[in-house]
């Protein structure tokens, strides 16, 4: 039943959330977070879709998680349709922190396939979720962005196909033999880092140029 404190703590809570002060606005996330109360799930959720500040971000996430699972989760999945892409992007960066199996079937082709921010969410949450009947099929979808983007979105993708395994192995292998050069190379260097998680990401991808560069050399006749 919403009282009259609770009704007065949430619109405390979304004039806090409002102000132009970025500091006021991660406090307000954060205290929402140590006090949940489902009557702030829609005030932090919209906040979501429009928050400039990663922190203050971030601390949303937190605070929404600290509610009840349930709630939190049917709200998030809404959002999953919103026209705006930040939305979309938060709601999926939450939904892979509350790492809820039955959210699987939400991520569809659209996200995996979505602009850069929505996509490399879409891509982490898929591959935290997937059950083991689908691994191979996902490497599959998600091997169809290889050389897509600059750096952080080709390191996204990495990452994701990394936490695939074995189910990305042979997707990686035949996309190395690629003509494209940019799918080869990011493929070679995905490779890597499965092999040695420690590796870091830029010297994957010059590992791998290093590699191509090699492969393409005439051979020279004694």
């Amino acid at each position: 039943m919403v009282t009259m404190d609770t009704q007065m703590a949430n619109h405390q809570l979304v004039a806090a959330l409002d102000s132009t002060d970025v500091s006021v606005r991660l406090a307000a996330a954060l205290n929402a977070g140590s006090r949940p109360l489902p009557d702030y799930v829609e005030a932090l959720v919209e906040r979501c879709a429009i928050e400039p500040d990663f922190f203050v971000r971030d601390m949303l996430s937190w605070a929404l998680i600290r509610n009840d699972r349930a709630v939190v989760v049917d709200r998030l999945l809404a959002e999953l349709a919103s026209t705006s892409p930040q939305a979309r992007s938060q709601a999926l960066h939450t939904l892979s922190k509350v790492a809820d199996p039955e959210v699987w079937p939400a991520i569809t082709s659209d996200l995996l396939l979505d602009d850069d921010d929505v996509a490399r969410a879409a891509w982490r949450t898929a591959a935290s979720l997937v059950p083991e009947a689908g691994r191979g099929r996902l490497a599959q979808d998600l091997a169809t962005q290889l050389g897509r983007g600059g750096r952080d979105v080709r390191l996204s993708l990495s990452r994701a196909l990394a936490m695939l395994t074995d189910a990305a192995m042979p997707v990686l292998t035949r996309a190395r033999q690629s003509t494209d050069e940019q799918v080869s190379e990011h493929a070679l260097a995905t490779l890597r880092l499965i092999e040695d998680p420690d590796a870091a990401f830029d010297a994957a991808v010059e590992e791998a140029k290093r590699a191509r560069t090699l492969r393409g050399a005439p051979m020279v006749r004694q």
